[in-house]
């Protein structure tokens, strides 16, 4: 039997997804698959369960979210010290290492995967088509024009407690501390995670890397570290994007 598979990211949108497809494709053997970077908010535990129950509905049989982590890399900080690296130009590794590649392994040719995008993120389906060809790739929020908005609204209706990063003002249920985020994003992990904000500073420090830049004089680039950031900095500030298996190959 075919697979269909659900990268289930433990955000709004992959959750709807997950929902809408197993619905649709009652006749393929459901994965529902969670990339365990060991660096999310504890509540995502929560979270899946009550997915389990909602997912399950739809089936004879329950459904159970499947872990698929890397076995070289513990957490986001084990891929910082060891490769060196933050984030830059190329993207943060931490993703490719922790999602994309135990991705490849688990992938087969003929399965049919699902992803959360949503009605905004055309472009990047448009990109991912072009990118990878050979994957059978099922979009069905973007099918039935759904916003994150609206995904949020359905989790709120099925009765399910969002997850605790969303309740805190973010946009996305990323790690604590992703690399990819602004200058407002860190001032709100050290607002809500002043631990994670300090250790982060330290490995700036650390690796002589700092995640932020501002630009000064001709339009030239000037790294600001965590330890110098000002409080207020980045008011109006952009979040990274919901963190998926291809958000370096997209940078």
């Amino acid at each position: 039997m075919k697979r269909l598979v659900c990268w289930f990211s433990c955000g709004a949108t992959s959750a709807v997804a997950t929902k809408l497809v197993l619905a649709q494709f009652p006749d393929l053997e459901p994965h529902v698959v969670y990339h365990d970077t060991r660096s999310e908010h504890p509540d995502n535990e929560r979270f899946m369960a009550d997915c389990e129950e909602w997912f399950s509905e739809d089936r004879w049989f329950p459904i159970e979210i499947e872990r698929n982590s890397s076995e070289k890399y513990h957490d986001i900080w084990d891929v910082f010290e060891r490769e060196r690296w933050i984030v830059g130009v190329q993207g943060a590794k931490c993703t490719k290492v922790l999602k994309r590649d135990p991705s490849r392994t688990y992938e087969r040719p003929d399965d049919v995967q699902v992803f959360g995008f949503d009605l905004s993120e055309a472009h990047r389906v448009h990109r991912f088509r072009a990118n990878n060809s050979h994957i059978h790739l099922e979009t069905p929020l973007i099918d039935k024009c759904y916003s994150k908005a609206r995904c949020l609204e359905i989790i709120a209706a099925a009765g399910i407690e969002l997850p605790t990063m969303y309740k805190l003002g973010y946009r996305n249920n990323n790690c604590i501390g992703c690399p990819k985020g602004g200058q407002g994003y860190w001032n709100m992990i050290r607002r809500d995670f002043p631990e994670v904000f300090d250790r982060m500073a330290k490995m700036e420090r650390h690796l002589n890397a700092a995640i932020n830049k501002s630009y000064v004089g001709d339009g030239l680039r000037k790294e600001v570290f965590l330890d110098e950031l000002d409080p207020k900095a980045g008011r109006g500030y952009v979040e990274p994007m919901d963190c998926g298996l291809f958000c370096q190959e997209e940078e």
